[in-house]
């Protein structure tokens, strides 16, 4: 795949578009308002490997307990702002790192104008966020709906604005809950301008049919060259939404983070009770950074070649099963011994990633 070269901005620390590397984000879903929930979110978070954060600002409250929690954290931090411009200058002032408006819900050019003025004084970036559920009226008239048409118009207008402002450090996301309108309205924006696309099906709905959407959208859009950041919305814990970020990346082998954990489905050949000791070896190596490769298989046909051919794994059969690494059996485990075997395995493995 030939990835679109876009603009570069930077957001905190973060690098995206350019030749930089697709990052991963996340949104909270504690109440702004309270700081130690949210701080602690965004910990959690940020071990699971999360780059950026966004938390809502939906009052003046949020607003002002945003410039505490700027404060307790190290990741990049974005301030989502909706109906009233003036949260965004506060959180500009309150030291947001990049500010999220949506076109739809702040109007008026002279709104945008003041936003505008204070982030390209500090020196930080606007995300244009085109949402299918909240576009101008106009725009819903004149396309008969919120059609991926209308959507690149709403961001299109935006834009222009800002450029007439002198302003460039822009980012653009256009979601919808529809995954092919999503993927519509992505190839079109990214026709028309060289500004870097955040990535998302928006509303994707629970952590299994969510990462579907999610995997399919993104997905799609990621092979064909399109996106330089990008959020797996879930309902759910939004730990879930940055494993799901890093996967969708590393099946596409444009981000290496975590352990890649290969696990045959089981069928009648399968002699051991394989579903719970995959589920067991994921939950263990969830906490990892180190891009790995582990195989967890249950047969004879598949198991032994697959398990050679990751960094290490285990293979079972007839209540026993053999571990490798790198390719050569190491020992024979009675079941019950196999996972703890291939844990300290692992343990003994990533000293030399240190």
């Amino acid at each position: 795949m030939e990835r679109k070269r876009t603009r570069q901005i930077s957001i905190g620390g973060v690098k995206v578009g350019g030749d930089a590397p697709i990052s991963v984000q996340s949104m909270t879903k504690t109440d702004t308002r309270d700081v130690d929930k949210t701080v602690a979110q965004i910990q959690r978070l940020e071990a699971a490997g999360c780059e950026i954060v966004r938390v809502a600002i939906p009052d003046k409250v949020a607003c002002e307990r945003f410039g505490e929690i700027r404060a307790r954290i190290e990741l990049p931090l974005v301030a989502d702002i909706h109906f009233d411009h003036r949260l965004a200058i506060k959180a500009v002032e309150r030291g947001a790192d990049a500010i999220r408006i949506n076109p739809g819900t702040i109007r008026g050019r002279r709104k945008i104008e003041d936003v505008v003025g204070i982030a390209k004084g500090r020196g930080i970036p606007i995300r244009i966020g085109i949402n299918a559920g909240s576009l101008e009226k106009d725009l819903l008239r004149k396309y008969g709906g919120a059609t991926p048409e209308a959507m690149v118009e709403s961001a299109l207008r935006s834009i222009h604005f800002m450029e007439t402002l002198d302003f460039h450090e822009i980012k653009v996301s256009l979601k919808a809950s529809d995954v092919i309108r999503t993927i519509e309205a992505y190839r079109l924006i990214s026709r028309e301008v060289d500004y870097p696309l955040h990535l998302g099906v928006t509303e994707a709905g629970t952590v299994i049919r969510g990462t579907i959407k999610s995997s399919i959208g993104i997905g799609l859009l990621l092979y064909e060259g399109i996106g330089d950041t990008l959020r797996v919305s879930l309902t759910g814990d939004p730990v879930e939404e940055v494993r799901v970020g890093f996967g969708i990346l590393r099946a596409l082998n444009l981000r290496q983070r975590g352990p890649d954990i290969i696990s045959c489905p089981t069928c009648g050949r399968c002699e051991v009770d394989l579903i719970p000791m995959a589920e067991e070896v994921e939950r263990r190596l969830s906490h990892l950074p180190e891009p790995i490769r582990v195989a967890v298989m249950g047969c004879v046909v598949n198991g032994p070649g697959e398990a050679r051919e990751a960094d290490v794994g285990i293979a079972g059969g007839r209540g026993v099963g053999l571990l490798f690494r790198e390719g050569k059996v190491l020992s024979k485990y009675p079941q019950e011994e196999l996972i703890q075997a291939l844990i300290e395995e692992i343990e003994k493995m990533l000293k030399g990633y240190d």
